[in-house]
């Protein structure tokens, strides 16, 4: 009998000792000082949520950090400018002030810490290479949907957010992939399939990018026209 009254009395006051604690917790966070409890969302150009709390109370932030050089303190003004762009924040603008790589994380990676819907991101459109070879496809929807990779598994190191930017670079060639970067970070042969195999899953070469461009018909002209001179 001792035994339960005493489990009763324990269960009692571990509850006691949890509603104290959160009731502490809430009492603790004074939006005078940290600014609004609740996320911001933004729904444009993307949805996103921002936490105040985050950056004040948890990161010792105080207003004037971004308030008014950054973010003038007003609801929806900077929607309101059309500036707030990713292009922005990459040059050091709005976030990115301090989500540059450096201070913060930087605004072109951990995309899912802001962005509540990342498959709203993703282009439903292939990205098509056409350099050093013509033509290469990629998907970003069958890497991020069908495989559940987030968008920081590829863009970090492996490639940066920037279109065209990996066909600029001298070193985006099959010999990279099979030395592990680019793609060859996870078509291995293990992860993924080799990128020394299923060739034609990515690659589409020049009668298939025609085809896709609809230049399938000046292809053939040239082509005929080509033969009739000899």
């Amino acid at each position: 009998m001792q035994n339960r009254i005493k489990t009763i009395v324990a269960i009692l006051l571990s509850g006691f000792f949890f509603l104290a604690t959160n009731s502490i917790a809430a009492e603790a966070y004074d939006e005078d000082s940290y600014g609004p409890e609740a996320p911001i969302a933004w729904d444009k150009p993307t949805k996103v949520n921002f936490s105040h709390k985050v950056h004040t109370m948890d990161s010792g932030l105080t207003c004037d950090a971004c308030h008014d050089e950054l973010f003038t303190m007003e609801a929806g003004a900077v929607l309101a400018t059309g500036k707030m762009t990713m292009a922005a924040m990459a040059e050091g603008k709005f976030c990115g002030s301090c989500h540059d790589g450096n201070t913060a994380f930087a605004s072109s990676t951990q995309c899912a810490s802001c962005h509540t819907d990342v498959n709203e991101l993703v282009p439903e459109d292939p990205i098509v290479w056409t350099k050093p070879v013509k033509a290469v496809l990629f998907y970003h929807k069958a890497h991020t949907e069908d495989f559940g990779l987030e968008c920081d598994a590829c863009h970090n190191d492996t490639f940066v957010m920037q279109k065209g930017a990996a066909e600029k670079a001298d070193n985006f060639t099959m010999q990279a992939l099979y030395e592990g970067k680019y793609c060859g970070k996870c078509h291995d042969g293990s992860t993924a399939f080799a990128s020394d195999t299923r060739c034609n899953t990515c690659h589409i070469g020049v009668k298939g990018y025609n085809r896709m461009t609809g230049n399938d018909d000046a292809h053939e002209k040239n082509h005929k026209d080509t033969q009739a001179g000899h």
